[in-house]
């Protein structure tokens, strides 16, 4: 192999792997939201089934619903604040 050969190779391995670290960002995020968007859905509902007994029922809307998406299980416990306030 002489120089001609490896400095293509290199650049386009340099390339790839910039390109790799680039769209792994995004898929982490994506993974992240998911993750939140379900720890948060499963708290709404063990606090609707428990709060079934206590005549206390957390609504699921839009609003509730980003919340909780975007933050979890914190967005789940400001959801149900905001509940006990209104």
């Amino acid at each position: 192999m002489n120089l001609t050969m490896i400095i293509p190779f290199a650049i386009g391995v340099l390339v790839l792997f910039i390109v790799l670290k680039v769209l792994t960002l995004p898929m982490k995020l994506i993974v992240k939201l998911l993750i939140n968007s379900v720890v948060g859905g499963v708290a709404i509902f063990v606090i609707n089934l428990v709060g079934a007994n206590f005549n206390f029922a957390i609504d699921l809307n839009w609003f509730s619903a980003i919340i909780v998406g975007v933050l979890g299980l914190p967005g789940a416990i400001i959801v149900t604040i905001l509940q006990f306030i209104m």
